[in-house]
């Protein structure tokens, strides 16, 4: 199960860091669109968010460095998880920019606020799996004995 946890999220937070990474302004956009961060704050929160979830996603997809990366990935997620809610409850109308794009909706668009809610916080459950449960199947954590990572066997005892 940990290995499926690490492989889903960090399979999500490189796609979605992937699809921003090509143009980071859309990122800022969608970062600003929440308005919950100052513009000062904002666009360097835009602009780093594809690299971390770049980064994490592989760290977590090679199982190396597992609990930090699950730490920091739950935190995101959690973050994620907010904003769309504080979005919803202020009436803003914008898409969540988690795969790219994002800011205001076009006319005759509607927000998937509750299922965006609920997709971020599946992952905030994985992430959560991934820090008490590190490092799994295939981790680089076991291999190079960090983290106290575990062998097959004691895995498939879970």
């Amino acid at each position: 199960m940990t290995t499926v946890a690490r492989l889903v999220l960090g399979g999500v937070l490189i796609a979605a860091g992937g699809l921003k990474i090509g143009n980071p302004a859309d990122s800022v956009v969608a970062v600003k669109a929440y308005q919950l961060l100052p513009e000062s704050v904002a666009v360097p929160v835009g602009y780093a968010l594809p690299i971390l979830e770049i980064v994490v996603g592989l760290l977590l997809v090679v199982g190396l460095l597992t609990r930090v990366a699950g730490v920091i990935a739950g935190v995101l997620m959690f973050a994620f998880v907010f904003g769309i809610a504080w979005a919803w409850a202020n009436g803003l109308r914008i898409d969540c920019g988690c795969f790219g794009g994002g800011g205001q909706l076009a006319a005759g668009q509607e927000p998937a606020y509750l299922l965006d809610i609920v997709r971020d916080f599946g992952l905030v459950l994985l992430a959560a799996w991934a820090v008490r449960f590190p490092p799994g199947r295939f981790a680089l954590d076991g291999a190079l004995g960090l983290e106290g990572g575990r062998r097959d066997d004691e895995e498939d005892e879970r």
